[in-house]
C-alpha cells in the first residue's frame, strides 16, 4: 500500500513540473495569445543588437528564437505620446498628439465608437480576454492622476481592459512607485532631493519592477486555464529614470571599462533647438554633475550614469526572463506570441543630451523583437528594413487572425517575418520639437518648422551613423530628392 501512494505521489509531483501541453490554448484551432512586454527608455543596446558589454542573455534568447528588427523607430520620443501612436497606429495630426496627456485628451472618458480606441480594445471586440500589467499606455498603473495626487479611479484606456492590473507596493500610488527609491520614498516625496541613480541593497522585489513581474506571472498561471486567447501587456519602468536597481545588477559590471558616447558633442551645423537641455535629468538635485549643451560632464560621471543605465537594463532583462520562463511553465510558448517594444531610445551623453525628446537617431531608434507561434514559421531572422511603431497594430491584427474594418497609418510586417518581398517603403517618420524627421536606409532628413537656422538637417548613415554633421548644404540635390518621400509624412502638425 505504501509503494502504491509513493508512485501515486511521485507520479503527481512529476506531472506537476511539466508544462501544460494538454491546455484548451495549444489546441490547433486557437488563436494565438500575445505577451506584449513595454519597456520605457529601453536603447536598442543589448546584447542581441550587436553590443557584447550589455548584459541581457534573457532579451538575447529571446531574439535568437525570434525576429529582431534592427531599424525600429517610435513615432515621436515621449512617453505618453509615443504609446498613443503605437496603440492607435496612427501618426501624430496635431500637437496636442505630441504631449504625455495624448491619452487623457484623445482616449480617457470617452464614450465607445464604432472605431476601437488601441488595438487592445479590438483585440477585446474578437474574443480576447485583455490584461494589463504595469505602464502600458502612460501612466504608471493605467489611471488618471497627478504625480502627487492619491491614486485615480478612472482608467486611461476605458474600454481596452477586461483586467488592469498594478502592485503599488511600499510606495502607495502608481507615480510614487515610477519614481520611487528602495526605502519606499520616492522623487516626489524628497522634492527632487534625491540622486538620478541608486545601487539598492535589496532583492528583485525591492523595485516596483520586481511586484510587476511578480503580478504578472501569478496571472499567466491563471490565464493558462482561460478556454479564450488572451492579451497579456506587462510594462516594466526601467531602465526610465532614476536608474535605481538591484546591487547584483550593478556588480555585472566594471565602470572603468564601460565605454563612453561615441558622439559626445553637438554635431556640426546644427542649432541647440534640434536638441534639449536635459532638463528631467537635472530635476534630481543631488546628482553628481549637471547636464549641460555648454559642454560635457566628466567621463567618470558619465560612466557611472551609463554603469546605473546599464544596471536597470540587466535588472529589466531579468524579470523578462521571469515572464518567458512562465510561459514555458504553464504550456503557452508554442501558441503565444511575443513582442518586446522599447517606447523610445534615450541620448546617454550623445550631443550633450541626457534624456529623450529629440528627433535625433538616439532618442527615436528603440528595440522591437517578435517571437511568432512556431507554427507561423517566421522567427530566427534579423531584419533591417525601416519600420515604425504604427506597424505594430496590423502586425498583430494579421498575425492573430483579427479582420480590421478600419485603417491605420501602418503597415503589417507579416511578409517581413515570413521573409517574403514587401512594398512597404523604407522610410520612418519621428515628430518632435517642430520638427519631422525621416528615417531612410540611408539618410535621416529633418526639417523644422521654426526661426532658428538651419532648419534641413541632412545625415549620411553610411558615413556617419552617429550623426555628427549636418550635410544638407553639401548635398541639397539629395535633400531634393528624399523631400517628396519625407512630405509623405507631413501630417500638417506644424
Amino acid at each position: 500500500m505504501n509503494k502504491i501512494l509513493l508512485l501515486f505521489f511521485l507520479s503527481a509531483f512529476i506531472a506537476c513540473g511539466q508544462p501544460k501541453k494538454d491546455n484548451l490554448k495549444n489546441k490547433a484551432n486557437q488563436k494565438p495569445n500575445v505577451l506584449f512586454i513595454c519597456v520605457d527608455d529601453l536603447r536598442p543596446e543589448l546584447g542581441c543588437y550587436g553590443k557584447e558589454y550589455i548584459h541581457t542573455p534573457n532579451i538575447d534568447h529571446l531574439a535568437q528564437s525570434g525576429t529582431i528588427f534592427t531599424n525600429h523607430y517610435v513615432q515621436v520620443p515621449t512617453s505618453g505620446a509615443s504609446r498613443y501612436s503605437m496603440l492607435t497606429g496612427m501618426l501624430p495630426a496635431t500637437k496636442g498628439y505630441l504631449s504625455n496627456d495624448a491619452f487623457e485628451h484623445f482616449i480617457s472618458k470617452k464614450p465607445e465608437t464604432d472605431v476601437p480606441e488601441t488595438f487592445i480594445h479590438h483585440l477585446r471586440r474578437n474574443n480576447y480576454y485583455t490584461v494589463g500589467v504595469g505602464k502600458i499606455s502612460h501612466s504608471a498603473d493605467g489611471l488618471l492622476y497627478a504625480y502627487t495626487d492619491s491614486v485615480g479611479t478612472d482608467y486611461e484606456l476605458p474600454h481596452s481592459w477586461d483586467e488592469m492590473l498594478f502592485d503599488h507596493g511600499k510606495w502607495g500610488t502608481g507615480w510614487n512607485a515610477f519614481f520611487g527609491y528602495a526605502n519606499g520614498e520616492n522623487r516626489q516625496s524628497m522634492k527632487n532631493q534625491v540622486k538620478p541613480y541608486e545601487m539598492g541593497d535589496v532583492d528583485d522585489l525591492g523595485y516596483p519592477d520586481g511586484l510587476t513581474a511578480q503580478l504578472a506571472i501569478k496571472k499567466i498561471e491563471e490565464l493558462a486555464n482561460k478556454d479564450q486567447p488572451f492579451f497579456l501587456s506587462v510594462g516594466f519602468f526601467k531602465p526610465h529614470l532614476p536608474f535605481n536597481s538591484p546591487k547584483k545588477y550593478w556588480d555585472m559590471y566594471d565602470e572603468s571599462n564601460l565605454p563612453l558616447s561615441p558622439n559626445p558633442a553637438i554635431p556640426e551645423n546644427v542649432s541647440k533647438a534640434s536638441l534639449q537641455e536635459s532638463g528631467e535629468f537635472n530635476s534630481y538635485k543631488l546628482g553628481d554633475e549637471a547636464a549641460s549643451l555648454d559642454g560635457p560632464i566628466s567621463d567618470d560621471y558619465a560612466r557611472k550614469l551609463r554603469h546605473a543605465y546599464f544596471a536597470c537594463v540587466s535588472y529589466t532583462d531579468a524579470l523578462i526572463g521571469k515572464l518567458l520562463e512562465e510561459l514555458d511553465k504553464q504550456g503557452l510558448t508554442d501558441n503565444t506570441i511575443v513582442v518586446l517594444w522599447g517606447d523610445h531610445g534615450w541620448h546617454l551623453g550623445d550631443q550633450l543630451v541626457w534624456g529623450k525628446h529629440t528627433i535625433f537617431e538616439r532618442a527615436v531608434n528603440s528595440p522591437l523583437i517578435i517571437r511568432a507561434p512556431q507554427k507561423m514559421d517566421s522567427n530566427n531572422k534579423t531584419i533591417q528594413n525601416i519600420v515604425s511603431s504604427v506597424d505594430i497594430y496590423p502586425t498583430l491584427m494579421e498575425m492573430c487572425a483579427v479582420e480590421m474594418p478600419h485603417s491605420t497609418d501602418g503597415k503589417s510586417l507579416v511578409s517581413l517575418l515570413k521573409g517574403k518581398s514587401t512594398d512597404m517603403e523604407d522610410a520612418a517618420y519621428s515628430y518632435f520639437r517642430n520638427g519631422i524627421s525621416m528615417r531612410t536606409n540611408l539618410y535621416r532628413l529633418t526639417k523644422y518648422f521654426r526661426n532658428q537656422q538651419p532648419v534641413i538637417e541632412l545625415y549620411d548613415h553610411t558615413t556617419d551613423p552617429n550623426e555628427t554633421l549636418n550635410v544638407a548644404d553639401r548635398y541639397p540635390e539629395i535633400v531634393d530628392k528624399l523631400m517628396p518621400l519625407w512630405e509623405k509624412g507631413n501630417t500638417g502638425i506644424y
